[in-house]
């Protein structure tokens, strides 16, 4: 192709993309699509003035409509009659690999009939037929229903009752939402069942592409036993990911320690591993005596098989893909731009599914080829010239810029280590263990000792990369967390850098030029290119510092009721840029002796999952406090996630311990990390900045002793079982508004503390609180009369998880609170509730109204 034409349309058709997703759907026909691209068609033809303009007006035109039509087709075949669980039988045919962990089996049946059951409010039994993805997910109630899971494979006939319910959404401000995750791959619905009484599957052969997917499947399979063979088990996982793509088994705390280092694309099979595949098979071939012509065909007929058994990611499909373009053109002479080459892999790709644009693997993996292949020649010119360090430096330098914004955008998170550890350990990874891995794996199949024999040298490899890995890991102070940026931030970013290494260039090149003695006319041209380069750096600079510090210059306070389910998690954030954690909500656990097999790798955890991402995408580099109000597990069980990554200063609880191995961890890790351990009573005042102080009003010191003449103790600490009497009890005073917090407070410890507060008074009357947070989630045990009457609230929140087993928040509570004319939100109706605080009040927005 002329110029760079490809190049230019692929930025357009990505642009009308994101004009697309930004703007309101408009009802676009396939029609107007059909007629804009005719169009431009005759326009080509007829040669026209101005055609070029008028070309990229079509495109952007036709890639806009193209986009919002293909996302209006992007519904629901199943006709649902309610939003609320409904009770079915399905039947289809599992189009995905099993994933059996512990109790929990998931996969996707393309469903084709649907039946449903017949219920109070729906007397018919009518049958619908369908064809649509459905995402099944199985709760195993005996241990041996999950030998006849692993029986299952893809292409499986499968019938099953149960319930049809829609994904969830995102219930906190910039969490992550389920349903459009599932949307993005044609999924709308979750179809879940307990134990295996109604399940019957039947295997049966098709001539199809699930039936190569079934192959393909036990081939991994079968490999994935050889790794498990070859390697022991804490490198298994990791050997399986970097050889054949399969990221099941992979150790959660060493994809961690890579995700923190920069390191997870080295777990990815991309464009690494296909330029040795490619190598390799044209170096056998070779061998072999094939001719050149002939081998650049075989290694091309070969490669979507490779794509297709590293398990076919977007990094592996465009890497692919771009193998197989270079490898015909360099067959036939064509297209030796690398560039074009990747243009026209992603313009595909996007043609073929324009949601690929919103998966951040793709985003990820064009975006930093395409800065490879532009910015390397540009920076190795600054660079020494010794090939081996250029060429290294080059990369790893060029790859981390361009992937910096795209990085902490979606995991919030940088180590300044991240250069290093990709300097030493890509090229160790990628040279030395991969292939002795392949070797040995290879070998395996013929000749076990032997193969035996070359694991070792790959299993000591492997020793030093997770030595290396854990040491850079452990020096907490290299890592950074960055707010999620904007979009103008971003951009603003690319063209600072851009215009560095162009401003650098030039300048390197006028340094050349009067070292060797040469005047030529650009030196006078560029006699301020030193300023000019100041300049940038220093705008470069406050750049980076917006970006990390957004709300460095805010005025207004935030409290935010994190939607954390049956539990308790609320972040506060001064106006003076300081944030204070209360609780951390948790995951109830109930598991009775012999019940280990139920046991995940990798389960859900609140803390993990929830809170601790929350907490980085809005910037929270450290915490100033983190406040425990009790022990219970709906409060602290999120805790120890944020404890293990995320700075504290100071650790504020109630002054007892209830013994359990989770309460005992916690504290065992703030003492690790040398946090301040402070026990919070009435006569702990904190001010936090000049507009914003802390009053600890509860538990009292008196009541301690009293309610525990002889008390047992720990290290200091008395034991507690019952942990809702000790609650802490606070007064958060913002600007001219106050907030009270009150944890799993009960009726008995509110009448001690009211008796406190009216014996301190000398008017015995109380200053009217602006926020309640009710305690106990809205339990009857708490929130009396007399509680009401003395703190006058106008505001109150309850945390409190949808649908839970103890009623809460309770009819009584929640009537009491009426006829105080209290404005009630709830997480369990709202999702998170955000209260911004100023000088002049409250104003308060939620998630899901």
């Amino acid at each position: 192709m002329k110029n760079n034409h490809l190049i230019f349309w692929t930025w357009i058709w990505v642009f009308g993309y994101c004009m697309a997703i930004w703007l309101p759907l408009l009802e676009v026909s396939l029609l107007i699509i059909s007629s804009l691209i005719l169009v431009v068609g005759i326009l080509w033809f007829m040669k026209l003035p101005g055609l070029n303009v008028i070309s990229w007006i079509m495109l952007l035109s036709i890639s806009i409509g193209y986009y919002q039509w293909f996302d209006q087709r992007n519904v629901t075949g199943i006709h649902a009659e309610s939003n609320d669980e409904i009770l079915l039988e399905m039947k289809g045919r599992i189009t995905s690999s099993i994933v059996v962990d512990g109790d929990h089996v998931g996969f996707t049946i393309m469903a084709s009939e649907v039946k449903y059951l017949e219920t109070e409010l729906n007397r018919s039994k009518k049958t619908q037929k369908v064809k649509e993805s459905v995402q099944v997910s199985v709760r195993l109630l005996e241990q041996n229903e999950q030998e006849t899971a692993y029986t299952w494979q893809r292409g499986d006939d499968i019938s099953l009752s149960g319930k049809l319910q829609i994904p969830a959404i995102a219930r906190n401000f910039g969490g992550f939402d389920y349903r459009q995750y599932l949307r993005q791959q044609h999924i709308h619905w979750i179809f879940t069942l307990k134990g295996l009484d109604s399940v019957n599957s039947q295997s049966s052969f098709h001539w199809n592409r699930l039936q190569l997917l079934r192959y393909n499947d036990q081939f991994r399979g079968f490999l994935a036993d050889k790794l498990d063979q070859l390697f022991p088990e804490s490198q298994a996982g990791y050997m399986k990911s970097l050889l054949i793509g399969l990221r099941v088994d992979l150790d959660p705390q060493q994809f961690q320690q890579f995700s923190n280092l920069g390191l997870t694309h080295i777990l990815a099979i991309s464009g690494m591993q296909v330029a040795v595949f490619c190598a390799v098979v044209l170096w056998f071939l070779r061998k072999l005596r094939f001719t050149k012509e002939t081998g650049l065909l075989i290694a091309i007929a070969l490669l979507p098989f490779y794509v297709l058994f590293t398990g076919s990611s977007p990094s592996v499909v465009r890497a692919g893909l771009m193998a197989m373009i270079a490898l015909y053109a360099v067959r036939r002479n064509w297209l030796k731009d690398a560039l074009k080459l990747l243009c026209l892999v992603g313009g595909l790709m996007l043609v073929w599914n324009p949601y690929s644009l919103l998966d951040v693997s793709f985003q990820l993996s064009f975006t930093v080829t395409y800065g490879l292949i532009v910015g390397v020649p540009w920076v190795s010119q600054l660079l020494p010239q010794q090939k081996l360090i250029n060429s290294t430096l080059s990369v790893t330098l060029v790859a981390q810029a361009v992937s910096f914004p795209l990085t902490i955008y979606y995991f919030n998170q940088f180590s300044l280590l991240s250069w290093l550890a990709n300097i030493i350990l890509v090229p160790f990874i990628s040279f030395v263990v991969t292939p002795i891995g392949s070797i040995a794996l290879i070998l395996s199949l013929v000749n076990e000792p032997t193969a035996q024999v070359i694991a070792y040298l790959a299993i000591i490899s492997n020793r030093f990369t997770f030595w290396l890995t854990d040491v850079m890991d452990s020096w907490n102070g290299f890592k950074l967390i960055w707010a999620s940026p904007s979009i103008v931030w971003i951009s603003f970013y690319y063209g600072f850098v851009s215009l560095i290494i162009g401003c650098l260039i030039r300048w390197n090149s006028v340094r050349q030029a009067r070292l060797q003695g040469v005047f030529i006319g650009f030196i006078q041209s560029s006699r301020g290119i030193s300023l000019v380069i100041l300049c940038n750096l220093c705008c470069f600079i406050g750049l980076l510092w917006y970006g990390y510090q957004p709300d460095l210059w805010r005025n207004k306070g935030q409290v935010q009721f994190i939607d954390v389910g049956q539990g308790d998690a609320i972040l506060i954030h001064t106006p003076n840029n300081k944030f204070i954690l209360v609780d951390g909500g948790g995951t109830l656990v109930f598991r009775k002796a012999g019940d280990d097999w139920k046991q995940r790798k990798n389960p859900y955890e609140v803390g993990k999952n929830t809170l601790v991402p929350l907490l980085k995408k809005r910037g929270v580099h450290h915490l100033d406090y983190l406040i425990a109000t009790h022990e219970d597990a709906d409060h602290i069980g999120g805790l120890q996630a944020v404890l293990e990554q995320i700075p504290v200063d100071n650790f504020i609880f109630n002054g007892t311990l209830k013994p359990n191995a989770g309460v005992e961890k916690l504290f065992k890790t703030a003492l690790d990390l040398q946090i301040p351990l402070l026990a919070g009573n009435e006569n702990l005042e904190i001010p936090i900045d000049a507009t914003t102080k802390l009053h600890f009003l509860y538990p009292l010191t008196q009541k301690a002793a009293s309610d525990n003449p002889n008390p047992t103790s720990f290290n200091g600490l008395t034991i507690e079982n019952n942990q809702n009497n000790y609650s802490l009890v606070f007064m958060l005073e913002m600007y001219n508004s106050r907030f009270l917090f009150t944890g799993d407070m009960e009726k008995s410890s509110e009448n001690i503390l009211l008796e406190h507060l009216e014996a301190q008074s000398e008017s015995n009357e109380s200053i009217p609180i602006d926020v309640l947070k009710v305690a106990h989630h809205g339990s009857k045990t708490s929130t009396t009369e007399e509680w009401l009457n003395y703190w006058q609230p106008k505001l109150a929140a309850i945390s409190v998880g949808g649908y839970n087993t103890y009623g809460h928040p309770t009819e009584e509570v929640l009537s009491r609170l009426a006829e105080h004319d209290v404005e009630v939100m709830r997480t369990d109706e709202e999702g998170e509730i955000q209260m911004t605080v100023t000088e002049t009040g409250i104003q308060t927005r939620h998630k899901l109204k």
